[in-house]
């Protein structure tokens, strides 16, 4: 697939980001660690150059891993001289802290991509044994929660770190909508499957259709169909499918699809942000529960009442929630200068944000004001679906 990247490619691009944002900018004196770094693990930043394709970084057998490894150790240590000695202004620590926010991005990517790559082994190599779960639980009867119509203010508070795209913080106003209460689980999910959803065109945007045609597209990407029955593949292997736990990896166009085939649709990202605000507000402690990387489980798991305070469940992490909102400017966005203004605003076309983090996001990096970001055919992301009316 040629939007995932090997791993080392990921460990050079998040050290050649500081490097080309932070030591470049701020060292009249620095020299390029390696003058061909700055075209292999150039990203899309065109303002700063030329990018090798990203389609072929599969391709690279050089630098080796141990070169990777030197790079990082060096930039790393010129940055905590940095540091240590009190030398960066204002602006480069916001770079700093971008940079770093940026790793963690890159960090959930190496698990999706690595998950990619081993899917296409017919061995389903494990990356690492999953722990264990609780198996007795059953999620909870699906509840809609009703919000009323009215002016919401939208976007981050900043009183913590926000992307550019978060701002700026402005009002809305929002019809009155109801959320489910939990995310569409694989037995749901299976459902729609066994109804014909696939071949049935009428649930289907024009596109995502064509897609479906494609592609062949039959159940979610990692589901696999045999005389046993469906099992997927994650990152523990490949092992029957739970019908439980929550529908993933599925594209917008399937996520919209199976919500048109229940009578329902996605939520505006206003609305999801609105239930999140009203969560975390009432329940400050919300957002830093859920099962995100740390957990080390890498997959999505199943709903819990155990040790629940909002009436929302899994709100943040286990899996990224489409909503039907387009990646767009919010009013007054203004594209932060210099290079690093190709960091998000030119991709506010042709993509459908996601909201909530996933069960590969740390923890420290999600918020309820946080937009991720894809293309709508888009399927190898921890991505799920919450129902709206």
């Amino acid at each position: 697939m040629p939007d995932a990247s090997p791993l080392r490619w990921h460990l050079a691009h998040t050290t050649w980001f500081f490097e080309t944002f932070l030591l470049k900018e701020i060292l009249s004196s620095y020299e390029p660690w390696n003058p061909h770094f700055e075209v292999l693990f150039n990203s899309y930043y065109n303002s700063v150059g030329e990018q090798f394709p990203r389609a072929n970084r599969g391709l690279l057998t050089r630098p080796s891993v141990q070169e990777i490894f030197e790079y990082r150790h060096k930039i790393d240590e010129i940055i905590l001289q940095l540091i240590k000695t009190e030398s960066l202004h204002h602006d480069a620590l916001r770079i700093l802290e971008i940079g770093l926010q940026h790793e963690q991005q890159h960090q959930e990517l190496m698990l999706t991509d690595l998950k990619h790559m081993f899917s296409c082994n017919p061995l389903f190599p494990i990356y690492r044994t999953q722990k264990s779960v609780n198996q007795n639980w059953n999620s909870p009867e699906r509840k809609w929660i009703a919000h009323e119509e009215g002016l919401y203010e939208i976007g981050a508070r900043q009183r913590e770190f926000c992307y550019d795209n978060e701002l700026p913080r402005h009002r809305q106003f929002v019809e009155s909508f109801s959320l489910s209460n939990r995310l569409v689980t694989n037995a749901e999910y299976l459902v729609f499957i066994e109804e014909g959803g696939y071949r049935r065109p009428e649930f289907w945007l024009s596109m995502g259709w064509q897609a479906v045609e494609s592609q062949k597209w039959s159940s979610p990407l990692y589901w696999h169909q045999t005389d046993d029955g469906w099992s997927q593949f994650t990152l523990s292997g490949l092992r029957s499918i739970d019908g439980q736990e929550p529908v993933t990896h599925v594209s917008y166009f399937e996520a919209d699809a199976y919500a048109r085939w229940a009578g329902c649709r996605l939520p505006e990202e206003a609305e999801w942000e609105i239930a999140a605000e009203d969560s975390v507000d009432k329940y400050p402690e919300l957002i830093v529960q859920g099962n995100y990387v740390e957990s080390e489980k890498y997959h999505p798991q199943i709903c819990s009442n155990e040790g629940a305070g909002s009436a929302y469940q899994q709100l943040f992490g286990d899996v990224w929630e489409w909503t039907r909102s387009q990646y767009s400017a919010y009013p007054g966005y203004h594209t932060p200068e210099g290079a690093i203004g190709e960091y998000n605003g030119k991709f506010m076309c042709n993509q459908f944000v996601l909201r909530g983090g996933s069960c590969a996001t740390s923890a420290s990096h999600i918020r309820s004001s946080y937009r991720n970001f894809f293309p709508p055919e888009t399927r190898w992301q921890f991505s799920g679906i919450r129902l709206a009316k």
